[in-house]
């Protein structure tokens, strides 16, 4: 008989990595499920099942908490589209296929967790001063960034094309605006009507 394997105690350093993935995935749960003003502190901690002062010690503040979940699950994310990009055959294409795969990829994004999360802060921060200048320091960073990995998305070539940045901003502001209606009709995504316009806008833009 085998001899069981041996666990090797955990570091202090991956307690705490523990500690602060349930505690953020706990919060995303909250935005998502339950909304900005029925997740508090005290619903966070107890969906991550962490003591008081383990969430504050990584969290001091609620809006510091919930912005930190939102932006963590953004970068999960991205790290996704990166790998589409590396990993897919698609990645590798050219043209309007390319354009094809990338914006179903793209607008797959406003779907997601994150973005319902997103809203519920920046729905929160029209009337929460605090809550708005921390959310657009944050979120002006994340753009930053998303700008890179959708740039990467759609390649070298197609990015590289004087009209490219103005016709990204275009759709992916329109994507942001259709997502929401979601909120309202219940329908399938992938059969949205714009999805084929907002192709058709970058192939006649771009290509």
């Amino acid at each position: 008989m085998a001899a069981p394997e041996r666990r090797l105690p955990r570091t202090q350093r991956q307690r705490t990595a523990d500690s602060r993935s349930l505690i953020l995935d706990a919060a995303i749960e909250g935005l998502v499920s339950d909304g900005y003003r029925r997740t508090t502190t005290v619903t966070i901690q107890a969906r991550a099942g962490v003591t008081r002062g383990r969430l504050l010690h990584h969290f001091p503040s609620r809006e510091e908490l919930l912005i930190a979940a939102a932006q963590h699950l953004a970068r999960e994310r991205l790290t996704e589209m990166d790998d589409w990009i590396a990993h897919s055959p698609h990645g590798r294409a050219s043209g309007a296929e390319r354009i094809e795969h990338a914006t179903d990829l793209l607008w797959e994004t406003f779907r997601q967790p994150y973005f319902w999360a997103a809203m519920e802060l920046w729905t929160a921060a029209r009337t929460e001063p605090e809550l708005r200048m921390a959310l657009f320091h944050a979120e002006s960073r994340l753009l930053r960034t998303i700008e890179t990995v959708v740039d990467a998305m759609y390649g070298p070539v197609l990015s590289s094309h004087p009209d490219f940045a103005e016709v990204r901003d275009l759709v992916f502001t329109s994507m942001r605006g259709v997502g929401l209606t979601y909120a309202l009709h219940d329908r399938d995504p992938t059969t949205e009507p714009l999805l084929a316009r907002w192709k058709r806008l970058l192939i006649r833009t771009l290509v």
